[in-house]
């Protein structure tokens, strides 16, 4: 959720394979290529430095004893609150009953504003459940066990790509089912959907029924779709998924292996940003995100093009008079620099500006700017870094929160005491630090403890399985970004919708672990970045509008992704501005990733400011005209000149502005 809170360069190379890694144990998280960023050691001795402390309880959850609270999650809403919602493990819609579970294949609607695809309960299984618990989750999948009592009746598994919903029973129980034979399989008819069900029980009376250890298995057939070969990958049910991911020269992959109870292929469903070269599949089912393509194999395999972490812009080609005309612009901004807000997101978008300003002042010249800038944010870095800081005061300070496993910052804003967000938030904050410790490694070392503590509350990877903090919290690597509500209690799944905020999350944690020289965590923050960058040109700035999905879709960007719908809005405004500057702010050294087709650009731009510049987020428009080309840079910098101050984002400044602008309309 993003929270009321104020193209294509990253193209998609893309192959699907039937390789994975090695399988490791289904729990609570799952680290990649064996290797562990923050490991409990180490973190631990941060975690103590700081006060424990629970802001905000989150919500009542369905959770087994030990398993870390999976927030941020695409199933958080399963797992949090009075009353489980449903989730969307594409293709399939599922969610939890009264006696079970029930699931189907959403059905896809197309208004001029938004695309539909809610849960849909086609087929319902009563397992006689009277409580159901969440015992395991990992990369892409999620175990539930259903209980009577203290009786253990079975445990039900779905998975983000799997077509199946498998059910194994813990001892002998009957159920209820709705199917005819067929070739193969059980199959039935609801709304015009094929349904098919492979099971290792018997089936008598209209009833199924299993013995402890049998499996039962259902999918739906898409049109396309055989029969034959859903059922025979049925019969081998998913039990769980690990992640593997590199980074090697300019490419970045992703790696999803699909663990089976034998050990046999399956079937998985890649998305739009995944099969650029997966050939024609097996099947295909639709979706809200386009077409999704049908696979055989062990794992799903993908790659985009590797971005680097940029920060300050290269003004070397700049000329005279422009470099005077920042140095005195960067001093005029230096003296109109308000008070730093207390809150996490507003005090980080503060900071981002100041780090900003200082890049600027830095290299043109502007030592005395440049000075005094970075006295400001050391001492206000400073005073956030004290690990001990809540234990004097009530702002600008971090607790750990021992019941849900992550860090918190006082005062929080926008939700972020119930995770919402945090990515967002720390992302800033990773900048800042990131730009003005690289050269600095006192700063760097200094700022590390509480830093750190940000960073692994948002990117712990543990092949171990910390008891600290969730692997990659905010990060989902089957959809390529990340989500954004802790607790999720909405029925249409969870939803991020600054995707350009998430690139700057990873971008800023890039920049800090090349400063405070940690390696393994610049791999996973240029990997995240990598991936959030070409999910975000894939399903936020540059859609597929060929897709069938988009046929009556009125617009070139979707500003708010849902795991069951997508919309054309924002949580805290109508204007049509709001729509595009929420998927582009912050603008930095890494956001040509933003750039592509250059008519793109220019009809979002008209959908989003059709009468000029002078709306919300007017700098942030104009800054992302000038990736059409020099002559629009060269354009929108003659605006800028008279843009009002009031259009300039709080998080930017007239200075970053015009240098933007004066770097691309160089060319």
């Amino acid at each position: 959720m993003r929270s009321l809170a104020l193209l294509a360069a990253a193209a998609v190379a893309v192959s699907l394979c039937g390789c994975v890694s090695a399988a490791r144990p289904v729990g609570d998280g799952d680290g990649a290529s064996g290797e562990t960023v923050f490991p409990q050691a180490d973190v631990e001795a941060l975690v103590t430095a700081v006060p424990e402390r629970t802001v905000k309880a989150l919500p009542q959850a369905r959770l087994a004893e030990g398993l870390l609270p999976p927030t941020n999650r695409w199933f958080s809403g399963l797992v949090f609150g009075e009353d489980p919602m449903a989730v969307f493990p594409l293709p399939l819609s599922f969610a939890l009953t009264d006696g079970g579970f029930a699931l189907g294949l959403p059905v896809i609607s197309t208004t001029s504003k938004n695309i539909a695809g809610g849960f849909v309960p086609a087929i319902e299984a009563d397992v006689g459940a009277d409580r159901q618990v969440v015992t395991a989750y990992d990369t892409s999948s999620v175990t539930i066990t259903q209980y009577d009592g203290d009786t253990e009746l079975g445990h039900t598994v779905i998975a983000q790509g799997s077509p199946f919903v498998s059910f194994t029973a813990a001892t002998e129980l009957r159920l209820p089912i709705g199917f005819d034979a067929g070739d193969g399989a059980l199959t039935t008819t609801v709304g015009g959907t094929g349904y098919g069900l492979v099971t290792g029980g018997s089936v008598a009376g209209g009833e199924l029924a299993l013995a402890a250890g049998e499996t039962a298995t259902w999918f739906a057939v898409p049109e396309d779709g055989d029969l034959g070969d859903f059922a025979e990958a049925a019969s081998h049910p998913v039990t769980g998924t690990t992640l593997d991911y590199a980074v090697t020269g300019d490419t970045a992959t992703t790696t999803i292996g699909y663990t089976t109870a034998d050990g046999e292929p399956t079937l998985i469903a890649a998305m739009p940003h995944q099969q650029r070269a997966a050939g024609d599949g097996v099947a295909s089912y639709p979706s809200i995100y386009g077409t999704l393509r049908v696979v055989s194999g062990t794992g799903l395999g993908w790659s985009v093009d590797a971005l680097d972490a940029g920060g300050a812009l290269d003004l070397s080609g700049l000329g005279a008079e422009e470099r005077a005309r920042l140095a005195e612009q960067v001093r005029a901004d230096l003296a109109t620099t308000p008070a730093f807000p207390s809150d996490t997101y507003f005090a980080g978008k503060a900071l981002a500006r100041a780090a900003n300003l200082w890049s600027i002042a830095t290299e043109v010249g502007a030592d005395d700017a440049a000075a005094g800038l970075k006295t400001l944010i050391v001492d206000e870095l400073d005073t956030w870094m004290e690990p001990a800081g809540c234990e004097e005061r009530t702002a600008r300070c971090f607790v750990y929160d021992a019941d849900a496993r992550g860090v918190v910052g006082i005062d929080p804003s926008f939700g972020s005491d119930e995770f919402n967000d945090h990515h967002f938030h720390y992302g800033y904050f990773f900048y800042a630090a990131g730009m003005i410790a690289a050269d600095d490694t006192a700063l760097a070392e200094s700022w590390a403890p509480v830093m750190n503590l940000l960073a692994a509350d948002v990117a712990t990877v543990a092949a171990d399985r910390s008891t600290l903090f969730p692997a990659q919290r905010t990060f989902d690597a089957y959809a390529g970004h990340s989500w954004a509500s802790g607790s999720s209690p909405f029925a249409d799944g969870n939803n991020q919708e600054s995707s350009s905020e998430a690139v700057n999350a990873w971008n800023g944690l890039a920049l800090w672990a090349a400063a405070s020289g940690q390696e393994s965590l610049q791999t996973e923050a240029t990997w995240m970045l990598s991936a959030e960058a070409a999910s975000a040109s894939a399903y936020y700035t540059d859609i597929d509008l060929a897709d069938p999905v988009y046929a009556g879709y009125d617009h070139t960007i979707v500003s708010l992704n849902w795991g069951g719908k997508r919309d054309w809005a924002t949580w805290f405004s109508p204007e049509p501005s709001a729509m595009l500057g929420i998927v582009l702010l912050p603008l930095t050294g890494v956001s040509d990733y933003l750039a592509g087709d250059p008519e793109r650009i220019r009809a979002s731009i008209a959908d989003a400011a059709p009468d000029g510049y002078d709306v919300l987020f007017g700098d942030t428009l104009l800054m992302y005209s000038a990736l059409a080309g020099p002559d629009a840079a060269a354009a929108a910098l003659e605006e800028a000149g008279s843009l009002n101050e009031d259009r300039i984002d709080g998080g930017n400044s007239r200075s970053w502005l015009l240098a933007w602008l004066m770097v691309h309309a160089a060319g």
